[in-house]
């Protein structure tokens, strides 16, 4: 049976809510500072490189309690883009070892999330337009490649139009989650999340506007969610007993949004299925990409008060997401009860030393213990902890990096 988060009235009075300890199933992760999953197109074949090792863990380094490895894809059909990491073959196994080595050896909980894009496949980077992948792209060797989704309707005008999965595929597919938790577990990862939302795979099977099937997996609300129900339980099966279950929904779906109750009817079935905590987005549609385009305001921000809904409703933990920037925020989020955890995004590209800024501008900074040892010693004896002065220059040096931020959403 899932354990469930450590109440903050049961923690430590005398410090941050932030900065608790959390606790799920058997895993304890230091504080509540989650670093957001973010795509860095920078892996070959699906083999993290290089970049990742030190992407993710200069976060672990700077404080955080539970780092997230970008969606990673279950079958080379879901990547959104060529530089996507994958779990669909053995040989990705190692690479991601690494990464989570570090994490776990920095005194991170290594995490990862593992996502399918659907029809909203076979993107340029960024930095190469983030649009469709043309014959230039394919003249440089990185070309399309066909699509999927449960039907045969693309995202809008120019995307490609996906091959509707037959029956038996959407069963394949499902085998090919619980084959990529399996391998996530041997990388020695110690938290997972499903990526259920934001137009990709599992959130068009949700969608009447991407499924129009008339099969077990599309027409009414219960064979719609069918897809994510078998996922769930696929994972679940290869995903050991002790370790924790994550599920990302789009609490703002601009094109059809699920009403509450649907939303907590799924949860409550993903609940049964072992999923432990519901990683509430803010954005992310069924027609449009990406999430940043002039059809979706820059906006969009956690809903609190559909986190403390879902909370109460379900009796699910929640990690909050989406323009939590301010450690004062984060921290009167946990305090009403709103989420369990706080996720942090582009603003810890920015900040990678995020978590232990913030816990000096809330005042909870003891000795330095939450930095590296190999830099704390040098810390404290900088700060002059004898000397008042110097203590309050150094929140206010904090304060200044956190409050110096662009208000982007996470």
């Amino acid at each position: 049976m899932p354990v469930s988060g450590v109440p903050l009235q049961e923690a430590d009075a005398h410090g941050a809510a932030l900065f608790q300890p959390y606790k799920v199933r058997g895993v304890v992760a230091r504080n509540r500072v989650v670093i957001a999953p973010m795509q860095q197109y920078s892996a070959v074949d699906g083999h993290a490189a290089d970049w990742h090792v030190v992407h993710l863990g200069r976060f672990a380094l700077g404080g955080a309690g539970i780092v997230f490895v970008e969606s990673t894809a279950v079958e080379a059909r879901g990547r959104n883009a060529h530089g996507d990491t994958g779990l669909w073959k053995d040989s990705q196994i190692e690479p991601l070892r690494r990464v989570a080595k570090v994490l776990k050896d920095n005194g991170a909980v290594p995490a990862i999330q593992l996502g399918h894009t659907g029809r909203k496949g076979a993107l340029q980077p960024p930095w190469g337009g983030h649009s469709h992948l043309n014959k230039d792209d394919a003249a440089r060797g990185e070309g399309a490649w066909p699509v999927v989704g449960p039907s045969a309707l693309p995202v809008g005008e120019g995307w490609q139009v996906p091959a509707a999965l037959g029956t038996d595929e959407v069963k394949a597919l499902v085998q090919a989650w619980g084959d990529a938790a399996h391998r996530a577990a041997q990388a020695g990862f110690e938290m997972l999340e499903v990526h259920g939302a934001h137009g990709y795979l599992i959130h068009q099977f949700l969608s009447p506007i991407s499924n129009a099937r008339t099969d077990e997996y599309g027409g009414s609300v219960e064979n719609r969610h069918r897809f994510a129900l078998e996922v769930a339980e696929a994972v679940r099966s290869r995903w050991p007993a002790h370790l924790p279950l994550f599920w990302r929904i789009s609490l703002a779906d601009l094109d059809h949004e699920l009403s509450m109750d649907e939303l907590v009817s799924l949860l409550r079935a993903l609940k049964l299925r072992g999923v432990d905590v519901v990683d509430c987005s803010s954005g992310g549609g069924i027609s449009n990409y990406p999430t940043d385009g002039p059809r979706v305001p820059r906006g969009l921000e956690f809903r609190a008060g559909d986190g403390q809904k879902i909370k109460a409703m379900t009796g699910m933990d929640v990690m909050a997401v989406g323009l939590i920037i301010d450690p004062q925020h984060a921290e009167a989020i946990l305090n009403a009860d709103q989420a369990d955890l706080i996720a942090i995004g582009r603003e810890a590209l920015f900040n990678p030393n995020w978590a232990v800024h913030a816990q000096i501008s809330l005042g909870a900074n003891k000795d330095y213990e939450l930095w590296p040892r190999q830099h704390s010693s040098y810390l404290a004896k900088r700060a002059g902890l004898a000397d008042p002065l110097r203590n309050t220059v150094l929140q206010r040096d904090a304060s200044r990096m956190l409050s110096s931020t662009p208000r982007v959403a996470a």
